[in-house]
């Protein structure tokens, strides 16, 4: 192959022969540098393109900053979430405690125990060693707990709540059930049944027991319930007379002085009169009847029994 070049040199031309093998080479040598030039050239390019200013660089560096602000605040209200969400239940188990507690105080007094038997105002006693490892426990499994402990404390509080009904149910029938002296000081100076009556001499039948002690002592009921009878009543003289339900009737003659009225709910061991000798009496004494359905009983078993 001829290649012919021109020169302006001496307006003449200059020729120059290559081979087939010279221009091979120079053509892979252009396909190879050629590539590498323009390879190069974009590269210094690209660099003058990417390079920021520095109010770019601040730019871009804000920006950064303000979603990771975003991603703390995001992460901060969600654990404040949980917070409050631990704080409501911790509120609600406070709340089954203090009502559990008082329910306790309540029933502790009822069941008459000990005040150090059952002690509702503070910790169970606890202890044992040091246990160097432990598991921990991740939120969920800590939310769970306390879902179980809360149902626990509400289960234990209405068996709590029930119990306290039913003592109170069995503390009511003991306080309307008569039992015990109608008097606090004095002794049992005549019996029920048959008896040689102090005025006439024969022997009459005795509804009653009677109690004597000094004039203006005091006479109190045996049982809860309502005054129907509250004066005087030929041969009893003053007398008090109280329904405690259940078909139950009490009598207190010879009063001195009666302190209730008709219509009054009298408490055991409440004072309802003052002993005295009104009506068909030889001194001092209260004439005591229990009446069973309206009909005069011994009171003998109920004058006996230990008041609950």
């Amino acid at each position: 192959m001829n290649i012919l070049f021109f020169t302006k040199k001496r307006g003449g031309s200059n020729l120059v022969v290559l081979s087939t093998v010279r221009v091979a080479v120079l053509a892979l040598g252009a396909l190879v540098v050629l590539p590498a030039v323009f390879l190069y050239a974009g590269y210094q390019l690209g660099l003058s393109e990417s390079a920021l200013s520095p109010t770019d660089l601040e730019v871009a560096i804000q920006t950064e900053l303000d979603e990771q602000q975003l991603v703390v605040a995001e992460a901060a209200r969600t654990a404040q979430e949980n917070i409050n969400a631990l704080a409501l239940r911790l509120g609600k188990l406070q709340a089954h405690v203090m009502r559990i507690d008082a329910l306790g105080q309540r029933l502790t007094k009822m069941a008459k125990l000990e005040t150090g038997e059952f002690d509702f105002e503070h910790a169970p006693a606890q202890g044992g060693p040091l246990e160097t490892e432990g598991i921990a426990m991740s939120v969920p499994d800590f939310l769970k707990s306390l879902d179980e402990l809360s149902a626990q404390l509400e289960d234990r509080g209405k068996q709590m709540a029930v119990l306290e009904t039913m003592m109170m149910s069995r503390n009511l029938q003991a306080e309307v059930m008569p039992a015990g002296r109608p008097v606090n000081r004095g002794w049992l100076s005549s019996y029920y049944g048959l008896r040689t009556d102090p005025f006439s001499g024969r022997r009459v039948h005795h509804s009653g027991v009677d109690f004597a002690g000094r004039l203006g002592s005091d006479v109190v009921s045996v049982a809860a319930g309502v005054v129907t009878f509250a004066g005087k009543r030929s041969g009893y003289g003053n007398l008090v007379e109280i329904n405690h339900g259940n078909g139950y009737v009490t009598r207190y003659g010879h009063s001195r002085k009666i302190l209730v009225k008709v219509g009054d709910t009298v408490k055991k061991g409440q004072v309802i009169a003052e002993m005295g000798t009104t009506g068909r009496s030889t001194g001092p004494h209260v004439h005591f009847e229990v009446l069973l359905n309206g009909r005069a009983v011994n009171p003998k078993r109920y004058v006996m029994s230990v008041p609950r």
